[in-house]
């Protein structure tokens, strides 16, 4: 009854059975949306010469990861809906865990930094190209990986050394850490303690570093004189300023809310946001409110 030798149950969207078949392809319609949209982002800062720019590369790297992130859940739900079976693997599981966890970090310490390049550009727009060098956008991005892969590692190992007693049946559609201690027959204060430690240091204090950098941004273009001046400023803002909201409105209520036994349900519609929603929303939001980006691609397209 102490071993999850057997793996879990990822029970999902099984309460819709009716609508698995539709339920497939309304999620398979949007990962191809995904995959499509923001490699095409990827692709055009890449290889587009206009675009080679420190918020082109910022956006470049956070197209890939939006990439990778939905690849770790959107595929074994697709599964499940195909096959009618949510078992995962125990390895497997914790597999899922360990990237789910590891590309959320990134991606908020990535959005802080894309908020920093924002904020030298309209604030300190004289030495923009003197600050915002290439070598610091590299280290800026290596400088994640390496500081959130090692804390991921041990926050893993730590859930999945739990006994996990009785019932296997995860009311999520992935692998995340409270429904899974919630299934731990142990004590999980510590757990607890360890995930809002995380939470503190690679979620709630990028977030206070991108809200206090608008607040100076905001200052900044009041002070411009002309509306054409303060709306072109506020333009290139606009578009990450959307996906944060997207990507944090939803997770902060995921995480931050007091958990109950009828919290499940909520919970798995939250997190679509955070997980697919935000993934298919960026390369549409970025496309449609960024004239460059639009421009690049109309010249790919004709190549």
């Amino acid at each position: 009854n102490h071993t999850a030798g057997s793996g879990f149950i990822l029970l999902g969207f099984s309460d819709h059975s009716s609508l698995q078949g539709l339920c497939f392809t309304v999620f398979l319609a949007i990962y191809l949306m995904v995959l499509t949209g923001n490699g095409l982002i990827a692709l055009i800062t890449m290889v587009d010469s206009s675009l080679h720019s420190p918020m082109y590369f910022f956006l470049r790297n956070f197209s890939i990861l939006e990439i990778c992130y939905t690849s770790v859940t959107l595929p074994k739900m697709l599964l499940g809906f195909l096959m009618a079976d949510g078992r995962i693997s125990f390895l497997g599981c914790a597999t899922q865990l360990y990237f789910l966890v590891l590309l959320g970090s990134i991606e908020c310490l990535l959005l802080a930094a894309m908020a920093y390049d924002r904020y030298v550009a309209i604030c300190e727009p004289l030495h923009y190209t003197l600050t915002m060098s290439r070598g610091l956008c590299i280290r800026l991005v290596m400088g994640s990986w390496v500081v959130v892969v090692p804390v991921q590692i041990g926050q893993t190992y730590q859930v999945f050394t739990l006994p996990f007693c009785a019932s296997h049946d995860l009311h999520h559609f992935f692998c995340d850490v409270p429904p899974l201690l919630e299934l731990s027959c142990a004590d999980t204060f510590w757990n607890q303690v360890v995930l809002y430690t995380i939470i503190l240091v690679f979620a709630i204090l990028p977030f206070s570093f991108i809200i206090l950098s608008y607040i100076n941004i905001i200052r900044a273009i009041l002070k411009i004189p002309s509306v054409l001046g303060r709306h072109k400023a506020f333009s290139t803002c606009s578009s990450h300023l959307g996906v944060v909201t997207l990507f944090y409105g939803s997770a902060t209520v995921v995480y931050l809310k007091r958990r109950s036994r009828d919290s499940g349900n909520i919970d798995k519609y939250l997190a679509l946001f955070y997980t697919i929603v935000t993934p298919m929303f960026n390369p549409l939001i970025y496309s449609l409110r960024n004239k460059e980006v639009r421009i690049a691609l109309k010249r790919l397209l004709w190549k």
